[in-house]
């Protein structure tokens, strides 16, 4: 796999789930680690974490629906860093589960902003960056198998998934020929906190008897396993491949 020790990686969504297991990763290869995210206090405590085992990151408190909090992080990487290689657009809510007639506009809005405004403004100062350095570089967007797959009351965070597809294969299209690579990872049921939650909400029995049977590996993934496959989409080894969607489920859109 690449050495990544001459590189810096940004991480949003980096306090917790996904986003810290992708910093994390980014670390132990040698990158340089930006991290973002609404709960600074979280992001401090895995600054400190790298850095115990002679690794090298930086945070900064950002709210990715607001452009300015974008800017911001993305002038703190190249001020602490220099240069921005990789960005892994990872921040993002799931909502309230509400059925159409019930779903408030400003909910609507909340999720769309987030998960998918937040993604084009990040791309936005992202790709500037790395055009401005001069050395290309590789943006991976977070979706989920919501980005192919409804299901009842998630009109908000299903539609905002679906969005990032479009958003991405658009945005490859525009930077590969300026060497950007731009791609998407959807994962399926992993162990994290938003995960949780929302087996609290369909309940033990329909998650356990309805929905992980349909994994063909019978299980959750970890968190760990998603970020390789974020690693694997910045590294070198994925040279050719960008606008294209990654789906590391376990097999779970293969059955439904």
């Amino acid at each position: 796999m690449t050495d990544m020790s001459d590189r810096v990686a940004l991480v949003t969504g980096a306090s917790s789930g996904i986003g810290r297991a992708t910093a994390r990763a980014f670390a132990a290869k040698g990158a340089r680690v930006v991290l973002a995210a609404r709960r600074k206090h979280e992001l401090d405590k895995l600054v400190t974490e790298i850095e115990g085992q002679g690794g090298k990151a930086t945070a900064i408190k950002t709210d990715v629906s607001a452009a300015q909090d974008v800017e911001k992080m993305v002038a703190h990487a190249i001020e602490v860093f220099g240069r921005l290689d990789y960005a892994v657009n990872n921040a993002g809510i799931e909502g309230q589960w509400a059925g159409i007639t019930d779903l408030t506009e400003d909910e609507w809005d909340r999720v769309l902003d987030i998960n998918l405004k937040g993604a084009f403004l990040c791309m936005k100062h992202e790709a500037r960056a790395m055009l401005d350095g001069g050395h290309g570089g590789a943006i991976v967007n977070i979706g989920s198998v919501n980005s192919f797959l409804g299901f009842q009351t998630g009109s908000a965070y299903v539609a905002s998934k679906h969005g990032l597809i479009g958003l991405t294969t658009s945005v490859s299209a525009e930077l590969a020929p300026q060497g950007i690579r731009v791609n998407l990872v959807c994962p399926g049921f992993i162990d994290t906190p938003m995960h949780r939650r929302a087996r609290e909400i369909v309940g033990d029995e329909l998650y356990d008897e309805g929905l992980i049977p349909n994994v063909h590996l019978q299980r959750a993934g970890r968190p760990e396993e998603i970020a390789q496959s974020i690693i694997f989409l910045c590294s070198d080894e994925a040279s050719y491949i960008t606008g294209t969607t990654l789906t590391p489920d376990g097999g779970y859109t293969l059955t439904i």
